[in-house]
């Protein structure tokens, strides 16, 4: 196996970072719900107010997984990470990346003084609750997800 880069992202990830979150909606059941174009996806991450950062893993060149998080505001808590997205395309899957790409998001929110790191799971996806029970997390039952759409699509 070719060794394995973590890295943080760079505005020319972006293409491929895209190309990811369209395989993780095919995975996800929403293929059709990937709506951001390219140039907001970018503007949003590398613009002059960016509002989202991420780890790529990259390996001969290419890009085969990332890790994407912005900063959530705890009024009981403070600043804390939250975990969009992580994700392995799926050939490179099951070779430690998904590791590899946690361990720097830790490490990064510990360099940052975080409260913590959030995110969600889909409840049927075993593979992904299995993988983050290795790191001692508490799955929280109680609260429920609430979204008012700004736009159609």
């Amino acid at each position: 196996m070719s060794a394995i880069i973590i890295r943080k992202a760079i505005k020319e990830d972006c293409p491929r970072m895209l190309k990811l979150v369209r395989e993780l909606a095919v995975y996800e059941r929403a293929p059709n719900e990937v709506t951001v174009s390219l140039e907001h996806f970018i503007e949003s991450g590398f613009g002059p107010n960016p509002v989202w950062w991420a780890f790529v893993a990259e390996t001969d060149g290419v890009i085969v997984g990332f890790a994407l998080y912005y900063i959530r505001y705890s009024t009981w808590k403070g600043q804390r990470m939250y975990l969009e997205d992580i994700l392995v395309t799926e050939t490179w899957r099951g070779k430690g990346i998904g590791g590899l790409l946690m361990d720097a998001l830790i490490a990064d929110a510990k360099e940052k003084d975080f409260c913590g790191i959030t995110w969600q799971v889909l409840n049927w996806n075993e593979p992904a609750i299995r993988f983050y029970e290795r790191y001692k997390v508490r799955f929280d039952h109680e609260w429920v997800n609430a979204i008012l759409e700004m736009k159609e699509g």
